[in-house]
C-alpha cells in the first residue's frame, strides 16, 4: 500500500502552514508555496524552482489573464468555478480575465482527491489567503510605480488605484519588480474580506466551465485521442476476484474487419484478475469481436454468493457482540434499556446500488521515454497512482495521470481501477491503447455501494424521555478494501471505515448512546465496495431518520416536535468553531423553517402524506444542516408512490457559487429520490443482476417532483454541497408513506410490491 500520510496533513487545509513567494517569473507573476527558509533575497531563486517545490496555485500573465490551477475533478459540480472564485475574490481579479487549468498528477499538488463534499470546505481558507497575498503584493508594487503610498491604494477588478492614479495588474507585471515573501505566520495574520466586502463569493456570475460544455469543446476522458492508438474492450470474468483464464478461442473474432488480437492480462496488482483484452482498430470492431471471443474461466469463490447471503452474513456478524468498532460508546446503555419504560427496536436494509454514470469508465494509456501516460477522468489520482506503478512494475514517479472532465463521477471514479487494465493492455501490445467499457461492462465492473443491514433501538424512561439509543450497522467497507491507512480507530481500538458509518453519530441528545460498525468481509471479498454519492450516510441516515420517526410515533409525539426536543444543542451537540458553530441548534433551525414552508401539521387528503427528516450531510466535522419534507400520494391498489413535492432547507454556511450550489442540491435530492423509490440491484451468483438501464431503472424525467429549495443566509464556514440532500430524501419519503397510509417500509428501494404487502398486514381504515 502506498504510504499516504493522514489526510489532515496532506489536504489543502494544511497549506497555510507554508509560506508564499510572490515574484516576477519570466513575463508573468507567480504565487507559490515556499520551502521554509527561502528569504526575500532569494526571491528569484525561489521563483524559478517550480519542478518539485514550490507548488503553484495560480499565475497571472503579462496580459492580466489569471490562470487558477484546479487540482480537483470537474464532473458537473462546477468545482473549478467555485475554487477560482475564492482566489479571484481576494485577489480582486477581473472575473472575465480568470481561466481554469485542471492539472495533471504531480506530487507538488499534495493529496489529489475530489469527494466527500470536501473541495470548497478544505480549500477556502488557504485559497483566500493566497488571493489576498497576491492582491497585497500587486498593490504594493503598483503604488511604487505610481509614486503613491501603498496604504492610500486599493484594488478592484484587476486595477490598483490611489492618489487619483490607476494602474492595471497587467501593467504592474510588465513594468514592476515583484518580489514578496510571506511566512506562514504572516499569511495567518492577513486580514481577509468580510462577507459584505466580497464581490464574487455568494454573487451570481458566469460559471467558467459552462461555455465549453454547451458548445461541445469540453474534452472528457472518452474523447481522448493519440496518434497510433488502437481500441480495446475487455471481457470481464465471472467474479471480481480469483478468476483465471483457462483458454481463449478467437477464431470467430478474426472474421471482424479491424480485429487485431486478444490477450489475457497479467496483473501484478491483482486489480483485474482473469481479464482478457480484445484489440481492434476501432471501438466498434473491438466491441463486436469481444462478443465473439470464447473464453473459458475458472471462477473465484465469490461465484456462489448472492444478495441474501450478504445480508445474512451481516446479521451473523452483528450477533457477535465483540465484533466491529465502537464509534460512539457512552456508559450506561445497558442499564438504560434494562430500566426502560418503553423500548423501540427496528431493522433496516438497503440493496446494492450501482453508479451508472453517463460516461462509462475508460482510459487511454501509452509509454513514452520510460514514462507512462494515462489519459482519463479520475477523482482520486493519489489513490490509483501507486497501484498503476505496481501493475506496470515501475516507480510511481514514472506514471502521470492526465486530467479530463468527467461525464459523471458520483464516487465511481474515486476508484480509478479502470486505468490499470488500459495500462496493462498498452504494455502487452506495445502500442497506445484506448480501452472503453460498454454500459454493461461498466455495470459488471462497478464498485457498487454495498448492501447494508442496520439494527437500531431506543429506550424511554419516565414521561417518555429518551434515555438511550443504540445503532449497529454492517456493510462492505470501501476504505478498508482500497486505502486502509485512512481508517481511524474506534473507542475499542479497532479500525473502522468512517465513510461506512458517518451519520450514525448524529446530533440528537439521546442519553447514553452507542454506535457500532462492522465490516462485511463476505461483501469485501465478493466485489470491490465503492463510494457512491453520500456514501455511508446514504444508508445510515436512512435508518436514523426512519427510526426517529418510528420512535416518535411509539412515544405518541409529533415527529417534528420529537426531533426538536432531542436537538437541544447541549454537550457534544453544542457544536464548535470553525466548522460546526451552533451545532444541533442549526439543525433545529432548518427543521422549523422547512416545516413552516411545507405546511407541516395541516390536514392532508386521503392517501396523501407529509414526511419529515433532517440530517447534517456526511460528517460531523463539516456539517451541512439539511431538512426535508416530502409530500407523497399513495395508490393503495397498485402500491405506486407519487412524489408530488420536496421541500428542502439547507444551511451550508457561506455559499460560494449560488447557482452551482442550487444545481448540487437539486441533483443530490433527485439522486436520493432515485435510490429511495427506483434504483437498486442485487448480487446473483457473484455478479450484479442488472447490467443495463432496461432493468436498472433510475429516476425518469416524468417522475421528477416539484422542488422547493432554500438556503439559509449565513456567513459561517462554507461546508459541502455534493452529498447532503441525498441523505435526507429517502427517510422523508418513507415517513410520508407512513403518514399517508400507515405502512412502514424499512428497505431501500421502496418497491410497490413491498408497500402492498405492508398495507395488507396493516391496512389503515
Amino acid at each position: 500500500m502506498h504510504d499516504i500520510t493522514r489526510k489532515a496533513d496532506t489536504s489543502p487545509t494544511s497549506l497555510a502552514r507554508r509560506g508564499f513567494l510572490i515574484a516576477a517569473a519570466g513575463t508573468g507573476f507567480t504565487l507559490a508555496f515556499l520551502q521554509l527558509g527561502v528569504s526575500f533575497a532569494e526571491a528569484e531563486k525561489g521563483a524559478a524552482k517550480t519542478v518539485f517545490d514550490p507548488t503553484i496555485w495560480f499565475d497571472m500573465d503579462a496580459d492580466g489573464i489569471v490562470t487558477v490551477n484546479i487540482a480537483k475533478a470537474e464532473m458537473g459540480q462546477h468545482v473549478g468555478t467555485a475554487l477560482a472564485r475564492i482566489v479571484a475574490d481576494e485577489l480582486e481579479a477581473d472575473w472575465s480575465a480568470v481561466r481554469l487549468k485542471y492539472v495533471d498528477s504531480d506530487p507538488k499538488w499534495g493529496l489529489m482527491v475530489t469527494g466527500g463534499s470536501w473541495s470548497v470546505w478544505q480549500s477556502f481558507d488557504a485559497l483566500s489567503r493566497a488571493g489576498a497575498a497576491g492582491r497585497i503584493a500587486l498593490i504594493e508594487e503598483g503604488a511604487k510605480l505610481m509614486g503613491v503610498a501603498a496604504d492610500a491604494c486599493e484594488a478592484h477588478a484587476s486595477v490598483v488605484s490611489g492618489g487619483g492614479k490607476t494602474i492595471t495588474y497587467a501593467e504592474i507585471i510588465r513594468r514592476g519588480k515583484l518580489a514578496r515573501t510571506y511566512t506562514p505566520e504572516a499569511l495567518k495574520a492577513l486580514t481577509l474580506k468580510t462577507p459584505q466586502q466580497r464581490s464574487l463569493i455568494g454573487h451570481d456570475v458566469q460559471a467558467l466551465d459552462v461555455p465549453a460544455k454547451t458548445n461541445g469543446s469540453a474534452i472528457y476522458g472518452i474523447d481522448a485521442v493519440l496518434p497510433g492508438m488502437v481500441f480495446a474492450r475487455p471481457r470481464i470474468p465471472p467474479t471480481r476476484y480469483g478468476s483465471t483464464v483457462e483458454s481463449i478461442d478467437d477464431s470467430d473474432a478474426k472474421k471482424i474487419k479491424g480485429y487485431i488480437k486478444s490477450i489475457a492480462l497479467v496483473d501484478p496488482s491483482e486489480t483485474v484478475p482473469g481479464w482478457v483484452m480484445v484489440f481492434a482498430d476501432s471501438f466498434a470492431a473491438a466491441s463486436r469481436a469481444a462478443d465473439l471471443v470464447v473464453i473459458k474461466w475458472k471462477a473465484g469463490a465469490g461465484v456462489s454468493v448472492s444478495e441474501p447471503d450478504l445480508l445474512a452474513h451481516a446479521g451473523k456478524l452483528m450477533d457477535d457482540k465483540a465484533a466491529g468498532a465502537l464509534v460512539v460508546a457512552d456508559d450506561g446503555v445497558e442499564a438504560a434499556f434494562t430500566n426502560a419504560k418503553l423500548r423501540v427496536e427496528q431493522e433496516y436494509t438497503t440493496s446494492t446500488v450501482l453508479h451508472f454514470q453517463l460516461e462509462p469508465v475508460n482510459a487511454l494509456a501509452l509509454e513514452k521515454d520510460g514514462v507512462w501516460h494515462i489519459h482519463t477522468g479520475n477523482q482520486w489520482q493519489s489513490l490509483i497512482l501507486p497501484t498503476l506503478a505496481k501493475a506496470l512494475g515501475v516507480a510511481e514517479a514514472k506514471v502521470i495521470l492526465h486530467t479530463y472532465l468527467l461525464g459523471g463521477g458520483f464516487g465511481r471514479r474515486l476508484n480509478g481501477d479502470y486505468a490499470v487494465p488500459a495500462a496493462l493492455a498498452a504494455k502487452a501490445l506495445g502500442r497506445p491503447v484506448k480501452m472503453i467499457l460498454t454500459r454493461s461492462d461498466d455495470a459488471r465492473f462497478d464498485s457498487p455501494r454495498s448492501a447494508s443491514l442496520q439494527r437500531l433501538r431506543m429506550a424511554f424512561g419516565e414521561n417518555r424521555s429518551v434515555t438511550a439509543m443504540e445503532h449497529h450497522a454492517s456493510a462492505g467497507w470501501p476504505t478498508e478494501v482500497m486505502i486502509p491507512a485512512f481508517m481511524p480507530k474506534g473507542k475499542n481500538d479497532k479500525p473502522f471505515d468512517p465513510f461506512a458509518i458517518s451519520g450514525a453519530d448524529h446530533w440528537y441528545t439521546v442519553g447514553a448512546h452507542r454506535v457500532r460498525t462492522i465490516s462485511n468481509d463476505l461483501a469485501n471479498s465478493t466485489f470491490r465496495p465503492g463510494w457512491l454519492r453520500s456514501v455511508g450516510p446514504g444508508w445510515t441516515n436512512w435508518a436514523v431518520e426512519s427510526f426517529i420517526d418510528e420512535a416518535a410515533v411509539a412515544a405518541k409525539v409529533d415527529p417534528l416536535a420529537f426531533r426538536l426536543t432531542l436537538l437541544d444543542a447541549r454537550g457534544k451537540n453544542a457544536g464548535s468553531a470553525p466548522n460546526a458553530v451552533g451545532g444541533a441548534a442549526r439543525m433545529a433551525n432548518v427543521l422549523k423553517r422547512v416545516a413552516e414552508k411545507s405546511g407541516w401539521g395541516t390536514s392532508m387528503p386521503i392517501g396523501t402524506g407529509l414526511g419529515i427528516a433532517s440530517t447534517f450531510g456526511q460528517e460531523r466535522t463539516m456539517p451541512t444542516w439539511t431538512a426535508c419534507v416530502a409530500r407523497i400520494k399513495v395508490d393503495s391498489k397498485t402500491g405506486i408512490v407519487k412524489l408530488e413535492k420536496l421541500f428542502l432547507v439547507i444551511d451550508a454556511g457561506t455559499i460560494i457559487h449560488p447557482d452551482g450550489a442550487l444545481a448540487q442540491a437539486e441533483g443530490a435530492a433527485l439522486w436520493g429520490v432515485s435510490m429511495a423509490l427506483h434504483e437498486g440491484t442485487a448480487f446473483v451468483n457473484g455478479e450484479v443482476k442488472d447490467t443495463n438501464l432496461n432493468t436498472y431503472t433510475p429516476l425518469r424525467m416524468a417522475d421528477v417532483p416539484e422542488l422547493d429549495i432554500e438556503f439559509v443566509a449565513s456567513t459561517e464556514t462554507a461546508t459541502g454541497m455534493g452529498e447532503p440532500p441525498t441523505t435526507v430524501v429517502g427517510p422523508a419519503i418513507a415517513n410520508a408513506i407512513f403518514a399517508a397510509v400507515g405502512a412502514r417500509l424499512r428497505h431501500l428501494p421502496m418497491r410497490p410490491a413491498a408497500l402492498l404487502a405492508a398495507l395488507e398486514k396493516n391496512p389503515r381504515t
